[in-house]
């Protein structure tokens, strides 16, 4: 019974602490995508394995770096705050991609041909695969199939987000 207690505790604290860092990260892949602990940094005594008490003690750290007052609790406020703190780390890190991947020159900014050439391979790309019959154009029917193909891949991944939560 104990043990059983102290499992459902211990996912509650990892489902209650993914999901505060799912609220304030994106959903996709590459630098913004959020950052989640590694092995070596659960594995706080480092002998090449996972405890329960490293993870309690991981949640319980990451609690308290969100519990401002020092209180035992979370209020709306520090969440907030916590969040905040977390979406300007996460679009800091999406800066620093962007320069590094797009700026050519190196000056610190991103001139008009640097941003289209960002831009354009992806439009390239996707306007081929609207283009269903390669003709250079795209049609009223290429558009619909597009947007219709859009629509489940937006329902299929909001599907899966719910499975998750």
């Amino acid at each position: 019974m104990k043990h059983g207690i102290l499992m459902v505790g211990l996912g509650a604290a990892i489902l209650a602490g993914a999901a505060g860092q799912g609220m304030a990260e994106s959903h996709g892949k590459g630098p913004h995508h959020g950052q989640r602990p590694s092995f070596e940094e659960l594995d706080a005594n480092a002998d090449g394995h996972l405890t329960r008490e490293e993870m309690q003690a991981h949640m319980q750290a990451r609690f308290d770096s969100a519990d401002a007052d020092g209180d035992g609790k979370l209020t709306r406020a520090e969440l907030s705050a916590r969040m905040q703190a977390r979406q300007a780390e996460r679009r800091e890190r999406h800066l620093d991609y962007m320069f590094e991947m797009h700026d050519g020159d190196g000056d610190g900014a991103l001139s008009t041909a640097e941003m289209s050439e960002m831009r354009g391979a992806k439009r390239g790309q996707m306007f081929q695969r609207v283009d269903a019959d390669g003709d250079g154009r795209i049609s009223r029917a290429e558009f619909d199939e597009m947007r219709q193909m859009h629509g489940k891949h937006h329902r299929a991944r909001e599907g899966r987000k719910n499975m998750k939560e």
